[in-house]
């Protein structure tokens, strides 16, 4: 799939990959999802589904910061605050943690809500605001959402097919 360069390009890609993803998720049994068996972010460590989906969940929540801090007129922390860009593996285990005590039920649930409002943000804005402006450095809204949403749900339904081959 192209990189979206519009606004229902970028609608489109969010749904169709997280379409994909969650029938995939639907296929991991609750009892198996909290098992650390799969290549974590970080290099060296191991995570679980349920990890992948705090993960994903994380990103999205962190979309959706972005966006409110711009639109009220404050400097956006990008990625978040307490991290650079070159400690993503150290943000992931932030996100698995967050997300620990949540069961996977309620994790697939928060990801969909999160999923719900990124796209429900993206109708109300028009393509000039997603795509016509700078949001971080030299990156639109819209790019900026697509590497934290579209590309993360392709590559966690690679990671998640896999473990299901080799765990169902």
């Amino acid at each position: 799939m192209p990189i979206p360069v519009s606004k229902s390009e970028l609608i489109d890609a969010i749904a169709l990959t997280y379409g994909k993803l969650k029938a995939d998720l639907d296929l991991v049994a609750s009892e198996q999802a909290k098992l650390k068996t799969m290549e974590g972010h970080a290099k060296g460590t191991q995570m679980s589904p349920a990890d992948l989906v705090a993960y994903l969940i994380g990103w999205g929540e962190l979309v959706l910061k972005w966006n409110h801090q711009i639109e009220a007129g404050e400097v956006a922390t990008f990625p978040e605050r307490g991290y650079k860009w070159a400690e993503l593996g150290l943000l992931a285990q932030k996100f698995y943690k967050d997300y620990e005590d949540l069961a996977f039920a309620k994790l697939l649930d928060k990801l969909d809500e999160t999923v719900s409002k990124i796209l429900s943000l993206l109708s109300e804005k028009t393509n000039e605001e997603i795509y016509g402006v700078v949001w971080y450095k030299h990156y639109s809204m819209g790019r900026m959402v697509q590497l934290n949403t579209a590309a993360p749900y392709k590559n966690a339904r690679t990671r998640i097919r896999k473990w299901l081959r080799e765990n169902v």
